[in-house]
């Protein structure tokens, strides 16, 4: 083989991989989609339609809805928890199942109910595989969503539920424990941190310090 002709075919090798990998990010762009919506200035409909089409992240792959939330569009009490499990996904209504009806007991309990003085959401909108605990990266691409929800409402108070729901409204990698008893702030709003009720069906002896936590909320949301 002759210079000329092997230079010919190292070009058309060039050639032939620069195709292949401009296929390939072609493919893998398509298939991630990644796009997040303009949620910043959305009404509720809005929000409700660029839920459902999100595709901003991998969750949306296996869902069967997107869960935006539930309760009053103007409540004092924001509680806001992890991501959808198995029955919200099917549901389309975040804390449905064991969880939920622990939630609703604890609501109760400081003269709340679900969809009168509440609203309650999650920081992803998708179920995350297995009910494992979403990844920042996931959290992040939920966040316009659960920050036009928090304009939306302006509640008096938020109430965050478990690590997953603090780290995203506090910004911080601190423990639970360390972040109970004491009043944050998220845009100015006061924040205060509990248990998941999925936690506490595991581990019932902490549900004294949810109460404690709940009742300690309260008088944040009195002196607000």
């Amino acid at each position: 083989m002759d210079a000329r002709a092997l230079k010919e075919l190292e070009l058309d090798n060039v050639v032939r991989l620069y195709g292949a990998a401009a296929e390939t990010n072609a493919r893998l762009q398509a298939e991630a989609n990644v796009v997040v919506p303009p949620a910043g200035n959305a009404t509720w409909d809005e929000l409700r339609v660029q839920v459902a089409e999100c595709r901003a992240c991998g969750l949306c792959k296996q869902r069967k809805q997107a869960v935006l939330g539930v309760g009053h569009p103007t409540a004092p009490w924001l509680f806001v928890g992890e991501g959808p499990g198995a029955d919200e996904d099917e549901l389309g209504e975040p804390f449905v199942g064991q969880a939920g009806k622990l939630l609703d007991s604890m609501l109760a309990a400081i003269g709340c109910a679900r969809g009168r003085e509440v609203y309650i959401a999650n920081v992803v909108k998708c179920r995350p595989p297995g009910n494992r605990t979403p990844t920042h990266e996931e959290a992040d691409a939920c966040a316009p969503f659960l920050d036009r929800q928090v304009e939306l409402i302006g509640p008096k108070l938020i109430v965050a539920l478990g690590k997953t729901a603090a780290t995203r409204l506090l910004g911080t990698e601190a423990s639970l424990a360390s972040l109970r008893g004491k009043v944050h702030r998220y845009r100015e709003i006061p924040v205060v941190v509990t248990y998941h009720p999925a936690y506490l069906l595991r581990s019932l002896p902490e549900k004294a310090k949810a109460w404690e936590d709940l009742l300690f909320a309260r008088r944040t949301l009195a002196a607000a």
